[in-house]
């Protein structure tokens, strides 16, 4: 029955976190604003990934990392002519539309495909760069590989959520497709032999191969109807005034010719720029500013989380039914589902209510909330462990229950648990690096930038192994020192 009752009250714990998501459709019918939001905001901010050169990627300007390439000269043309400051959120493509969908971006210009699908979620603009679809394969293998009825029985990989993933699922009967959220980690998979091929637009596969010798880029036959084929602007659905203000500003781009004199060859400098400057100790600020970010988010929520942590084992060890039932709901919920989840819904979900939720914030409290779980039950079996005959002592001595805890229990099941609160914190300086997935700055996403910028895919994710090691050893060695001295007191 006591079970029965945690359930209920589990039930309905979620569905008090989920109601105020429900006031997200409320918009779908009121009068459009859209343009007016942003130029009241005095920011447009556009969502994208920058893994996809020559459209967009990052090279080094001035010392600075910058996002360059052409959807993003579409972007600054786009927020000059709306008379607003550009911001740029980069992160998984396939978290795009779900960014657009909950106000975290106001349009994706990321080379999006305008399929029949993606229509019918959000609007999209005119067209405003065409390409065909080809496949990048190892040039050792350019003798094997010549249409798509040549990969039957291969593997080949597509970024997930983009129009190559469909055409691999749908066109190449008998191939295994094998979806990946960034470009990199498939041109990895490629040159390690994972899967046999990668489908891209022409554009950015001639990008590759153009920097990679190893790699080679051909038209396979793909057939992609003129509904599919080229790349929008995204908007949110039912935005008719922004719309109408891009496909302006598109007009003025092709009318002027900008994408063949200017985006194009602009972005190609910069790839060869890059090309000639890709030595990993011209990044050294990449992964510093990684690195940053990581014992920002680990510190942080390490402090939160032990906070929480305490009060949620307290309140699971309460003889108070109301207190233990909430503990035990909050850590079997949190420790049941997976962390990525948990981040994504923080920034996606709660952070479509509380529209100025930075990325970074929501990262804290994603991992800090998580963490908690996880620490309250190493400090409910540490003061468990403690012989209830010292209780009875400090209290037959006249202690209160507050004192008999910060005085004797504490402090003893404080020394029994530190090794395992030790390799809490520990476990957490490699779990931050999840919240990259949403666009945090930390180590793993700073590397994932240093890929798409070097075209080279196992040297970044070395030196982010090496410094993830350096990071974790020191704070084991730190937390051994703290052990010893609980010991020796």
């Amino acid at each position: 029955m006591n079970k029965l009752k945690q359930f209920i009250l589990m039930l309905v714990m979620m569905f008090a976190v989920f109601l105020p998501l429900s006031n997200l459709t409320i918009k779908a019918d009121q009068t459009d604003t859209s343009l007016e939001d942003i130029k009241k905001s005095g920011k447009l901010v556009v969502g994208l990934s920058a893994d996809y050169p020559p459209y967009e990627f990052t090279a080094k300007v001035d010392g600075k990392t910058e996002y360059v390439g052409i959807d993003i000269e579409i972007a600054k043309k786009l927020a000059k002519d709306l008379g607003v400051k550009l911001e740029i959120k980069n992160m998984s493509f396939d978290s795009l539309l779900v960014a657009l969908e909950t106000n975290k971006v106001d349009a994706i210009i990321s080379a999006m495909n305008p399929t029949p699908e993606r229509k019918a979620s959000v609007d999209f603009s005119d067209i405003y760069y065409s390409g065909k679809q080809y496949i990048v394969i190892n040039k050792k293998d350019a003798s094997k590989y010549k249409n798509l009825a040549d990969f039957k029985g291969q593997t080949v990989g597509a970024q997930n959520g983009s129009l190559q993933y469909n055409l691999v699922k749908d066109q190449m009967p008998g191939t295994t497709v094998k979806g990946l959220s960034k470009l990199n980690n498939l041109v990895l998979a490629l040159q390690s032999g994972k899967i046999n091929g990668i489908a891209m637009e022409e554009p950015t596969a001639k990008a590759y191969v153009a920097n990679n010798n190893q790699l080679l880029a051909f038209d396979p036959g793909f057939s992609v109807s003129s509904d599919q084929t080229g790349s929008a602007i995204a908007f949110r659905k039912n935005s008719p005034a922004l719309v109408a203000a891009a496909n302006k500003t598109l007009a003025q781009i092709k009318k002027q010719n900008l994408l063949d004199t200017k985006y194009v060859p602009e972005a190609a400098k910069y790839m060869e720029t890059t090309t000639k400057n890709n030595t990993m100790m011209s990044y050294w600020t990449y992964f510093a500013k990684g690195i940053e970010y990581t014992l920002i988010i680990t510190v942080t929520a390490i402090f939160f989380g032990f906070i929480l942590g305490t009060l949620l084992s307290l309140m699971r060890l309460s003889k108070n039914k109301l207190l233990h039932s909430i503990a035990v709901c909050y850590i079997e919920f949190i420790r049941g589902t997976p962390l990525m989840v948990q981040v994504m819904f923080v920034y996606f979900g709660v952070g479509a209510v509380i529209q100025s939720l930075p990325a970074l914030v929501a990262g804290i409290i994603a991992t800090a909330l998580n963490s908690a779980a996880y620490i309250a039950e190493v400090i409910r079996s540490g003061i468990e462990s403690i012989p209830t005959g010292q209780t009875e002592a400090a209290r037959s001595l006249g202690m209160t229950q507050k004192d008999t805890y910060r005085y004797v229990v504490i402090p003893q099941a404080l020394k029994n648990i530190w090794p395992a609160l030790g390799n809490e914190f520990v476990t957490l300086i490699k779990e931050s690096s999840i919240v990259s997935i949403i666009g945090v700055g930390d180590l793993m996403y700073q590397t994932q930038l240093v890929q798409s910028a070097t075209y080279k895919g196992v040297m970044p994710l070395f030196i982010a192994m090496v410094i993830y090691f350096i990071m974790t050893f020191s704070l084991s060695k730190l937390l051994n020192l703290f052990e010893r001295k609980l010991n020796h007191g």
